[in-house]
């Protein structure tokens, strides 16, 4: 069988291989979202296919919405023309059971796939009709990220930012997408100024405020410009028409698992093995793996209503402020923070998948240390979600599923975009709190050592290995040629550069007083191969607390 076969001429074929069809006829979907278009999501990724798309699965298959999503990439011009377009922009789901079971999930939900580029004007054409279109609702996105930088780490735009600024606005002008989604946010503006909410729904706190600052920076360059005018301004700035809700994501998603793709082909599913695609050399996969937990928390802001969301599983809707407490809690302190130690550790240590790592006694109280210890002490509870009961759920139910197979390789990606997220608030909250004494901590700088530990492309064994894909790659990497394994210089000076810099940490790790422990750190984790594994264990066995979970 097909992806692609009629699900409602021909459901037996799918309920032979267990697969849950969708209740609603896509054809009527379709065309509904042709005439009424109510939600755009930009980034057509793993996550995009197995949570937005599950939440519009849902509410279609209920009859609370009546239209799909739009979907559009800038950048994946193979992942629309190979993954979106050759399975008729279905998606098969897999949910990875802790108990070795799976369930699957036909999707689809994504009503239409547009490439968005000035090589396809008859995609952006469809766009700007959409955002003009008084309909739309609401759009999302999931871009990562290093999609919302507009500035380099020393402050300057980069330079694709200041073209697009210097640009008349037109879309096929545009280079960076927060310009492309500013000039989209023009042509409803002159189409009709009707409302809308733009929804970030990246992992990182903040991040509605930080898409609305990036966005409104490029506007107000085209007002400089005489491009555009104060009332465009107005309308994305004063919140009435264009609202930038704060949003809480949460579904641990690896890359599609080629033994799991086998499983499916040897079932007899067609097309079933992730390929690389034929242009951009894209990983892709008809399928996605992900676990059965799932959480997206949102600011109920939508100037122009939206779709019944919180009828959705894992849904919550607040208000601004609980919303920012959870999306705190969880980016900041009860799962990223302990994914991005695993990443670093793990790539560091050899491992290849991150439940490895938390069978691991030493990892397992590295994150223990991390989360309840040093983290959750500055954590305010959000109401919604309570932050020990989940930070109990991330580490012994969800990391250590051996059934998700996720890497720490696929986790270590873009650290330096994130990992002022992920400890610069907690370390904020310290140096805030009277209580509390930020150069107590141990185990947070310790991984800020690893991770700069971890920019040296060698690891424990004494061994290069391939650093994952990072923007500040080759900056960082220049920062720390001087040092070798074995050296025994003193590290402060060689780090202050990046400790320093509070574009990546959030903070200034030199005024706060963490720079000569976490040099410290580094100095002892460059002595020499299995220095790593020495100085976690020496640091547990002098510093480690007693725990309640």
């Amino acid at each position: 069988m097909k992806l692609t076969d009629n699900y409602l001429t021909h459901s037996e074929l799918f309920a032979q291989q267990a697969i849950t069809i969708p209740k609603y006829d896509t054809s009527l979907i379709r065309q509904h979202t042709l005439d009424n278009p109510e939600w755009v999501h930009f980034g057509g990724g793993n996550l995009y296919r197995c949570f937005h798309t599950q939440v519009a699965q849902e509410l279609l298959n209920s009859g609370d919405m009546t239209a799909g999503i739009v979907l559009v990439e800038t950048f994946g011009k193979d992942m629309i023309d190979d993954l979106y377009h050759r399975f008729d922009n279905r998606s098969l789901t897999v949910v990875m059971k802790a108990d070795g079971t799976f369930d699957r999930e036909l999707v689809a939900s994504t009503a239409e796939s547009l490439f968005a580029h000035a090589s396809r004007p008859e995609d952006v054409a469809r766009l700007r009709t959409v955002f003009q279109n008084s309909s739309l609702k609401l759009v999302t996105i999931t871009i990562t990220e290093k999609g919302y930088a507009i500035k380099d780490s020393s402050g300057k735009l980069l330079p694709k930012v200041v073209a697009d600024t210097q640009a008349v606005v037109k879309f096929e002008n545009m280079q960076h997408t927060m310009s492309q989604l500013a000039c989209l946010l023009y042509e409803r503006f002159i189409g009709g100024a009707s409302p809308l909410a733009v929804v970030s729904t990246d992992n990182f706190s903040h991040n509605g405020d930080r898409l609305k600052a990036a966005i409104l920076e490029i506007a107000d360059s085209w007002q400089t410009a005489g491009y555009v005018t104060q009332a465009f301004i107005d309308y994305v700035k004063l919140g009435d028409k264009v609202s930038f809700p704060l949003s809480m994501i949460d579904r641990i998603t690896p890359q599609p698992n080629q033994e799991i793709g086998k499983q499916l082909a040897d079932a007899g599913i067609d097309d079933m093995l992730p390929f690389i695609s034929t242009t951009q050399g894209m990983r892709l996969s008809a399928f996605v793996n992900t676990e059965a937990v799932h959480y997206l928390a949102i600011e109920d802001d939508f100037p122009n209503g939206r779709p019944a969301l919180d009828k959705a599983s894992g849904v919550l809707l607040s208000n601004r402020d609980t919303i920012n407490k959870a999306d705190l809690m969880k980016v900041c302190t009860c799962l990223n923070p302990l994914h991005t130690t695993l990443a670093i550790f793990g790539c560091l240590l050899g491992f290849d998948r991150i439940y490895k790592e938390v069978n691991d006694k030493d990892l397992l109280s590295l994150i223990e240390q991390i989360g309840f210890v040093e983290g959750l002490p500055v954590v305010e509870n959000p109401g919604i979600i309570d932050p020990v009961a989940f930070m109990n759920e991330v580490i012994y139910q969800r990391f250590a599923n051996p059934n998700i197979p996720d890497t720490p390789q696929r986790i270590a990606a873009d650290t330096s975009q994130k990992i002022g997220i992920r400890f610069g608030e907690t370390l904020k909250a310290y140096v805030l709190a009277p209580d509390k004494e930020v150069q107590a901590l141990t185990f947070i700088p310790l991984t800020i050592a690893a991770w700069c530990r971890y920019l040296l492309a060698v690891d424990d064994q004494g061994l290069p290995f391939e650093v994952s894909s990072d923007p500040l790659l080759d900056e960082l990497q220049s920062q720390l040629s001087s040092v070798a394994l074995g050296d025994q210089a003193d590290m402060r000076p060689v780090l202050a550069p990046i400790l320093s810099n509070k574009r990546i940490f959030g903070v200034d790790l030199v005024e706060i007083g963490l720079s000569d422990k976490i040099s410290g750190f580094f100095a002892q984790l460059i002595q020499g191969p299995a220095s790593v594994r020495r100085v976690l264990k020496e640091t547990l066995a002098s510093h480690a607390k007693l725990i309640e979970k």
